[in-house]
């Protein structure tokens, strides 16, 4: 089933998509969303130090 348009006026409204395909978009937002977080991240002066894995791994508690 593809997407069907619906007018009113002569306007494009709404479009009706299958549930799949829904699903797909959402996932799709939600990566974009979070690669832009990502981007803003690391282009907050804050976070331009830096530091070693192995500072980062003691400080979450996987490794002594």
């Amino acid at each position: 089933m593809n997407a069907q348009i619906i007018e009113s006026n002569g306007r494009k409204q709404f479009a009706v998509i299958p549930y799949r395909q829904y699903l797909k978009m959402q996932e799709e937002l939600e990566d974009l969303r979070d690669l832009r977080t990502i981007r803003e991240a690391r282009s907050d002066p804050k976070n331009q130090k830096g530091r070693s894995f192995l500072e980062a791994a003691k400080e979450h508690g996987w490794v002594k």
